[in-house]
């Protein structure tokens, strides 16, 4: 789908340099699910920082939240970084589910051409993005993806 994805890992210190190079001169946002190293990260990002981090927790296995505020740093390459708080999970929030499938960019090229410009992908006759998944055009899994996010909308938001 033409994101642009690295491998990075703060223990290992690997992918450091090329996350680095993506940021310079830019304003990042550091955010994601609590304990999954965030801080650890940028302490390999901005050497000298020494943001505190804990350890993984022996008990669950999971890391431990430790940033409670957000604040944003002047990086010394050039940019901004701005460290959030985990989060613990994401939801969907004043999306219709007839706009659902616009925020899947692999949809959007299959989607005006189904039969019903109000169509849900699901089982309308005449859709464009079903025939794509069974094509193979839409990979499946983002498919069922989208299938179990559009469940999840609730119909009270009308």
């Amino acid at each position: 789908m033409d994101y642009k994805v690295l491998l990075v890992s703060a223990e290992k210190k690997e992918g450091i340099e090329e996350l680095v190079a993506l940021m310079k001169g830019k304003t990042t946002l550091m955010s994601g699910h609590s304990g999954v190293g965030k801080s650890s990260l940028i302490n390999q990002i901005m050497p000298g920082k020494e943001l505190k981090t804990k350890a993984v927790s022996g008990w669950s296995g999971k890391g431990l939240h430790t940033t409670t505020f957000a604040e944003m740093f002047d990086l010394p390459f050039g940019g901004r970084l701005i460290d959030t708080p985990g989060v613990r999970e994401f939801g969907i929030v004043d999306i219709e589910k007839t706009e659902l499938s616009h925020y899947f960019l692999d949809m959007r090229p299959y989607i005006t051409a189904c039969q019903f410009n109000n169509c849900l992908h699901i089982n309308e006759p005449g859709c464009a993005v079903q025939v794509a998944v069974n094509e193979g055009k839409i990979d499946v899994d983002r498919f069922v993806s989208y299938a179990s996010m559009l469940e999840s909308i609730d119909e009270k938001q009308y």
